[in-house]
């Protein structure tokens, strides 16, 4: 799978579970758009990249985040095979998203995903308005 394929199928992915969470954020009242963390994975070392999930997930729920996906089965619709793993998690907006980013704690585990898996990860900034296009 091109870079560009594995782009468009997660972030596709990553779409369509932001319309589903607006819903649940319209429905809570607040209208600041969250942000999504996606994440291809190719696991090269089950033990190191099992310290680094565990980790990592304490982080994330410091910081308010949740995950939507956890690595569960993935099913290309388009391109070629998706990678490994992936993995998506939500926090309520692209600030909280940043401050999680830029913890301190992400160098010391970084370098341990870096010796467990082969990695890309990007933040998208959800929409607080969305609307599906019209039919």
């Amino acid at each position: 799978m091109t870079p560009t394929s594995k782009f468009a199928c997660v972030t596709s992915a990553a779409v369509s579970l932001g319309f589903l969470a607006l819903s649940g954020l319209h429905a809570q009242g607040t209208a600041s758009a969250p942000a999504y963390v996606v994440n291809e994975v190719d696991v090269t070392d089950q033990a190191g990249f099992a310290t680094y999930a565990k980790r990592q997930g304490e982080l994330i729920d410091k910081f308010g985040g949740r995950f939507l996906a956890r690595g569960g089965k993935a099913e290309a619709v388009a391109g070629t095979p998706l990678p490994h793993r992936i993995t998506i998690y939500i926090f309520d907006s692209l600030a909280k998203a940043q401050a999680w980013h830029d913890a301190p704690e992400q160098a010391e585990l970084a370098a341990i995903r870096d010796k467990a898996a082969n990695f890309r990860s990007f933040i998208v900034e959800g929409c607080s308005a969305c609307k599906p296009p019209a039919s």
